[in-house]
């Protein structure tokens, strides 16, 4: 059985609340594959490499979470930004300057990778594959030299690899910096070197998230991922032109949202023509009936850090207001960024209620197994 993680800043929170609302039921549950990209690479990372029992981890990375202050995972330094306007300057209006014309990101994501590195020893992957209780972690993330899709998977040498149209995947012993890379927003978080190569945010690429642990050889698979469109919205109460931080939002809904579900979709179809097949008649091209659990958020993620700017330090609150973040309709962006234990506890208590709420159906799909 295999759970995939997907992206969404902050509102990673809700997954390890759902996480938590499924050992609790389930003590004995494990996850031999496990797969992530962007914020849920970290959650994932941290889960292979405990040690202990599923239900002990999930609750060490739950009180990570609501612990979590931004300042732990970016900072914004002004000196460095003024630097780079700067030289972007100079090289696009006079065109002359030394050294490299880009700016490397809005902000510093070095808290996040010091966090990792203190909360996250991932050593501990290779004692649970030889262990036995793993069979493979994968990581995905997007190629910046080549705009493929990339998957790091750390697995036993049996585990076999793959490639395909605009994604392959890598067998790697996974690090920090591999995480830091699936997570690493393109422009607000700067890019990550992993080898030859820079990477930015697996979910820009990821345009089948299941298919990292179909390859693995998942025949069950839990994925944990944002609301359906609609769940819980509101309309707006005006039509004001949209701020950047709205526009910003509305991409990042683009990127979490529609690639999970187009594939979850495909999915669904291949099960169901598989399952119109005669008794004893072979799948085309080895194709396998995959059991699917989709567990999504009861309400709008975003729409819970509307008015919650002000828990942000004041630096990164000035910044996010100036290009509307504190807008009402800019909640989606705004909850991407809001790492402060009241935001992100709510996440987490949103997600284990909603484990409870749907629990007929988690229930019947593990019966099933």
């Amino acid at each position: 059985m295999a759970l995939v993680l997907s992206g969404g800043g902050a509102h990673a929170a809700y997954q390890v609340g759902v996480l938590a609302g499924l050992a609790e039921r389930l003590p004995g549950l494990e996850f031999p594959i496990l797969t992530g990209v962007s914020a849920g690479a970290i959650n994932t990372s941290y889960l292979a490499a405990q040690l202990g029992p599923f239900p002990d981890a999930v609750e060490l990375l739950r009180s990570e979470w609501t612990r979590l202050t931004a300042d732990r995972i970016y900072r914004i330094r002004p000196a460095h930004l003024a630097g780079s306007a700067m030289r972007l300057v100079w090289h696009g209006v006079i065109g002359r300057g030394h050294g490299e014309p880009t700016l490397r990101g809005l902000v510093d994501t070095q808290p996040l990778r010091e966090f990792l590195g203190k909360s996250v020893d991932l050593r501990g992957i290779d004692f649970n594959i030889a262990a036995g209780r793993l069979r493979a972690v994968a990581l995905s993330a997007t190629s910046y030299t080549t705009a493929r899709s990339v998957t790091f998977v750390h697995a036993a040498d049996e585990v076999p690899v793959w490639e395909r149209a605009q994604r392959v995947a890598v067998r790697d012993r996974l690090t920090i910096e591999h995480v830091m890379a699936s997570a690493a927003l393109p422009i607000i978080f700067p890019a990550v070197r992993v080898g030859d190569e820079f990477y930015g945010d697996g979910s820009v690429s990821h345009l089948a998230p299941l298919a990292p642990a179909l390859h693995l050889g998942a025949r069950a698979i839990v994925a944990i991922g944002p609301p359906r469109i609609g769940a819980g919205a509101r309309e707006p109460a005006n039509r004001a032109y949209p701020s950047v931080a709205e526009v910003i939002g509305l991409l990042f809904r683009a990127v979490f949202l529609d690639t999970l579900e187009a594939d979850a979709e495909r999915l669904e179809r291949v099960n169901r023509t598989l399952a119109a097949f005669p008794p004893g008649q072979p799948a085309p091209d080895g194709l396998r009936p995959v059991e699917l659990l989709m567990i999504r958020p009861s309400r709008e993620l975003g729409n819970l850090a509307s008015g919650q700017d002000v828990l942000l330090p004041p630096l990164i609150r000035f910044v996010i207001r100036a290009i509307g973040g504190q807008r009402a309709a800019a909640s989606e962006f705004l909850g991407h960024f809001l790492f402060h234990p009241t935001y992100t506890s709510r996440l987490v208590e949103l997600g284990y209620a909603d484990v409870a709420a749907q629990w007929p159906a988690i229930e019947r799909f593990f019966e099933k197994l």
